[in-house]
């Protein structure tokens, strides 16, 4: 049987594009699922932060945020989250911006590497998108990620102790370096099979075709590895 192909998407909880993205992989594998050869995958997350100098209370809304601490022009931060808006309905994503609480993100990834600890990394991935951009939770707090932590199947002590020994935070920078290695300046990005590179929320087609590719070229490399290992041994 064929590995799984890995799928290494490098996002921060509080990018919008990141959960678009999401999405569109989720459909794209979707729309593999009734191939006759179907192409499994393995799929990591990896921490990136877009902006780790905001504090964890940030006294303002999003268009403050974008339009004060990003320096943009606050009509235009208004346009851009509307068509932000747009594009996840179409991903099935309701986006409240209005709702929204700006933080810092560092907590969030280290509580996504407890959880990836525990096997809950997916389950903890969603539930934070969801909590932030479509719920206006807090995501920066302790106390906050504990509540949404135990939601998702995590006991709230161990979770607790983690965040506030900073148990994973080697980890979350270890994510960041091999970014930084990669060269990879913005997100989402997702690396398949540790070669190929995909850069940004691309529509569902895109991740379906390229899984479809990489699954069928996969299986080739297989089979031709399995005849030249059966061609050896009657030699």
């Amino acid at each position: 049987m064929s590995q799984p192909i890995t799928i290494d998407i490098w996002s921060d909880i509080a990018c919008p594009w990141c959960y678009i993205g999401k999405r569109n992989l989720e459909a794209g594998l979707a729309a593999t699922a009734s191939d006759e050869d179907a192409p499994q995958v393995d799929i990591t997350f990896h921490s990136f932060e877009l902006s780790p100098d905001t504090p964890v209370d940030f006294d303002g809304d999003e268009i403050d945020f974008l339009a004060g601490h990003k320096g943009m022009p606050r009509e235009q931060v208004t346009q851009m989250l509307d068509n932000v808006t747009a594009v996840a309905a179409k991903a099935g994503l309701e986006y409240r911006f209005d709702l929204l609480k700006h933080t810092n993100t560092v907590k969030a990834h280290e509580l996504l590497h407890h959880a990836k600890a525990a096997g809950l990394q997916h389950e903890m991935e969603e539930r934070l998108m969801s909590a932030y951009f479509t719920e206006g939770k807090h995501v920066g707090r302790v106390d906050d990620l504990v509540e949404l932590a135990v939601e998702v199947g995590l006991d709230a002590e161990s979770t607790r102790a983690a965040l506030e020994s900073e148990t994973h935070l080697p980890a979350v920078r270890q994510d960041q370096a091999q970014a930084q290695a990669y060269g990879i300046q913005g997100v989402p990005f997702f690396v398949l099979n540790g070669q190929y590179g995909i850069s940004g929320a691309q529509p569902a087609d895109t991740f379906t075709n390229v899984l479809r590719d990489l699954w069928a070229k996969r299986d080739g490399a297989d089979a031709e590895e399995a005849a030249e290992a059966e061609e050896a041994a009657t030699v």
